[in-house]
């Protein structure tokens, strides 16, 4: 979905938007996320690397605070646009385009004072995705280097209330440039720990002109009229959350509550940030 033609666009604009959280978060609570996490890193001019960097809404800030930030984000559209935006404001942030599951650069081992992950990234990693990324950024820091991350808590649930079905009708829009119809459903595994969010999005494909196609990557056959989208979010207590990262070999693990402004969506509540070394 991140490198759709169509739907990385929409997706940039979300990140971009100052009126809603659905894909990066306000301005304003990137500032103060900062300012809460320069008071543990403790440290002028560190060297950060922002996992899941996106179009570099963190790793701005962190710059032109002194910092040195490297960004890795696979959305080939995020990553071109936050070049773009580093070199206009005479930013000095490498950005790379690249999956952080796989092998990082040996020129990454033991370089960085911190490591971040943010917007709940961690939550949507199957244990063995979990288990590589934990492994790469052990790798990547420095000896007593941190890692800050925030997850969705068990109060996910019940401040996401939003368990059920909806439907959309659109001549165009987030899913597809043509008319279509979004059949979405949402679902909760207590067992598991783990939220569902569905999308059934149904079109026409014979109704498509030659200047009109489908990306390359969503060619259908004429019997295909529908995608499926799945996303899956895990949701952690602090107890799982510790001997998962003590398995793989952090220390120091602390979980800070309560750091996110109240935005009517329950996000205050239902997301703890995570410190470990």
């Amino acid at each position: 979905m991140w490198e759709d033609e169509h739907i990385s666009q929409y997706l940039l604009m979300a990140h971009l938007s100052q009126e809603t959280d659905s894909a990066s978060r306000k301005r304003s609570t990137i500032i103060k996320t900062i300012d809460w996490i320069e008071t543990i890193l403790r440290k002028k001019g560190a060297t950060i690397l922002d996992l899941g960097c996106g179009p570099g809404l963190y790793s701005e800030v962190l710059a032109e605070r002194g910092h040195e930030v490297t960004g890795i984000d696979f959305s080939r559209r995020s990553v071109d646009y936050a070049k773009r935006e580093a070199k206009k404001k005479d930013l000095h942030i490498e950005y790379i385009y690249a999956n952080y599951l796989d092998d990082l650069p040996e020129a990454f081992r033991n370089r960085f004072d911190l490591a971040m992950m943010i917007f709940c990234d961690f939550d949507v990693l199957v244990p063995n995705d979990r288990a590589v990324m934990l492994k790469n950024v052990l790798s990547a820091l420095k000896p007593g280097g941190l890692f800050i991350f925030d997850t969705l808590n068990t109060k996910a649930p019940e401040k996401m209330n939003h368990i059920g079905k909806s439907w959309e009708l659109e001549e165009t829009g987030f899913w597809k440039r043509e008319p279509y119809l979004a059949l979405s459903e949402t679902f909760d595994y207590p067992e598991a720990k783990v939220i569902l969010q569905q999308h059934i999005v149904i079109f026409e494909p014979h109704q498509l002109s030659e200047s009109n196609q489908l990306s390359k990557s969503e060619q259908l056959s004429e019997s295909e009229q529908y995608r499926v989208y799945r996303f899956w979010n895990h949701y952690y207590s602090t107890d799982t959350l510790e001997q998962i990262l003590s398995a793989c070999g952090f220390s120091e693990i602390e979980n800070h509550d309560n750091l996110l402004p109240e935005d009517g969506l329950g996000s205050r509540e239902m997301v703890t940030f995570y410190s470990a070394i």
